[in-house]
């Protein structure tokens, strides 16, 4: 059975909510049987005239060293949470599709090196820009294919984690274009060359 956390933000959380989580949630998350796995629910309530659908889900989910995370909204918490629940069980389907894959691939590949133009393309230069969140976080030594995979997982544009393959960290980005880039750091080997 999978720890589940129900919590509210500018709501109470009704028992009648927390076994429809329990049950929406819980039955998603039996896609992927794994264990540590524990799972985080926010339902949150949004008000104001300009927001039709005010209640939200936030879905994080904590397997091995893996994060998914969902956010759903609708005009209903229970929709919302029937919503959080389809989502959170695709996206669990994906990241086990891709296990099994990876373990059945015998060759890795890895993907195309950035050019100096694409790196450059990511720099902006603003003088209004200032910093306004500072996040702390571990690196876990991971593959190329497993970055790709906790991309996708997390849904963000860019990913850090420590390559296993040369113990260097590295970005891992979602390109506009499509596919994805990695930025790494420049080696003495590429300085001879």
């Amino acid at each position: 059975m999978v720890d589940i956390k129900v919590s509210g933000r500018k709501m109470t959380v009704t028992d009648s909510m927390r076994e429809h989580v329990n049950e929406k949630i819980g039955n998603a998350l039996k896609v992927f049987d794994i264990t540590p796995m524990s799972c985080d629910v926010v339902l949150r309530a949004e008000k104001g005239r300009a927001n039709p659908e005010s209640a939200l889900v936030e879905v994080t989910v904590f397997a091995r060293d893996n994060v998914v995370r969902v956010v759903t909204s609708d005009a209903d918490i229970f929709a919302a949470v029937d919503k959080a629940s389809d989502k959170v069980s695709r996206q669990l389907r994906k990241y086990k599709t891709k296990i099994v894959d990876r373990r059945q691939r015998e060759s890795v590949k890895t993907p195309p090196q950035s050019s100096s133009a694409d790196l450059a393309s990511l720099l902006v230069e603003d003088d209004s820009d200032e910093l306004v969140r500072e996040k702390v976080i571990e690196f876990t030594p991971m593959s190329q294919l497993e970055a790709l995979a906790a991309i996708d997982l997390l849904g963000h544009d860019f990913f850090v984690f420590t390559n296993i393959e040369d113990d260097e960290v590295n970005v891992l980005y979602r390109r506009n274009d499509g596919g994805y880039g990695l930025i790494k750091p420049k080696t003495e080997e590429e300085d001879d060359d």
